[in-house]
């Protein structure tokens, strides 16, 4: 095998990797690392052990009978985590410590403190750490960037993201211990509002569960509103389950010399009896794209196209959120 310096320390070549997980995310992972000649999947550690031995056997790897035991493995280069976000930040943080490069799905952590270890333990040990955010990569996304020009100053943003579900299955995205805080657990609604507007400066956030256990929950409802340095007042509504009888996924950006209306599929520039059409790209393969801009980066030096630093301050808004809803008061962000 061939080392390569790649800015974080010396890699292999092809790259070899472990998973964390077995759901959707592990296995469009999976897809793209074995096609790839540049990298190897060598082992998986799961949850349920009949469903971590038919993703192996899927994908021609070995199960590991735990991600303690997957991110002590000599054989791998890189490990990439898959799995409920409870459990993100120590299996991050474990994988470093074992001086492996690491890919995780947002958010890097539940807690901002541990989260912010990471980070400096990566830059530590000369380790990649990429948070997933493949939101930033999306159509949706670009056209929002590329159109804000077209409607002037900025004052007011409106993203309502509600999922309406029929008999919510006992899942981990409905468990408040495995989930986390809704818009830490779905950071990316907030992290589109800091990529377009910088940094925050305050944020006051309502919450509401419907219960049916200690731990679990068939109906959750976000409203955080923010206030950004430039001056832009932004609001979230983040809402999931049996409660809501219709879905909605809508991106409203007001300024001084139009209107932007985004929904996942298409986009519109209103601008007094105006309305222009813009095309939005798609949402397939995303999982893919990331993961090879990962081995370009690990293998070539490639930047990246979001900075782990840009994802822990989403964290840190999403936080100051979560204290906002416990202690019902607005919560100043601490930027220094």
């Amino acid at each position: 095998m061939t080392q390569i310096n790649t800015g974080f320390g010396f890699s292999v070549a092809p790259i070899r990797v472990g998973i964390v997980g077995t759901g959707f995310a592990a296995k469009l992972r999976a897809e793209t690392l074995v096609a790839d000649a540049r990298s190897n999947l060598v082992a998986v550690a799961g949850h349920n052990q009949e469903t971590t031995a038919a993703f192996c056997q899927t994908f021609g790897a070995e199960a590991e009978v735990s991600w303690r035991k997957l991110v002590e493995r000599d054989d791998l280069d890189l490990i990439i985590v898959c799995t409920v976000n409870r459990d993100h930040g120590a299996i991050v943080l474990a994988a470093l410590e074992n001086d492996k490069h690491v890919v995780v799905e947002y958010p890097l952590s539940l807690d901002v403190s541990e989260a912010q270890r990471a980070i400096e333990l990566a830059a530590q040990k000369q380790k990649l750490l990429h948070i997933e955010h493949i939101e930033l990569l999306g159509g949706l996304h670009s056209s929002i960037k590329e159109s804000l020009p077209l409607i002037g100053k900025v004052f007011y943003a409106r993203y309502v993201t509600i999922t309406a579900v029929r008999s919510v299955p006992q899942r981990w995205t409905f468990q408040h211990s495995l989930f986390g805080f809704p818009l830490i657990g779905a950071i990316s609604r907030l992290h589109r509002f800091t990529d377009l507007f910088g940094e925050a400066t305050s944020v006051n956030c309502q919450t509401q569960f419907w219960d049916t256990q200690p731990d679990f929950y068939k109906a959750s409802l976000c409203n955080a509103q923010l206030r950004f340095a430039n001056g832009v007042l932004a609001e979230a509504v983040y809402g999931k389950g049996e409660t809501f009888w219709q879905s909605e996924n809508i991106f409203t950006i007001y300024g001084e010399a139009g209107t932007l209306i985004f929904t996942p599929e298409s986009g519109q520039l209103i601008q007094g009896e105006n309305r222009q059409t813009i095309k939005v790209g798609t949402r397939r393969g995303l999982f893919a794209k990331d993961t090879e801009m990962v081995l370009d980066s690990l293998l070539n030096g490639t930047p990246l196209y979001v900075k782990n630093t840009s994802s822990l301050y989403a964290l840190k808004v999403a936080d100051a959120a979560r204290r906002s809803s416990e202690t019902r008061q607005n919560v100043a962000i601490d930027n220094s």
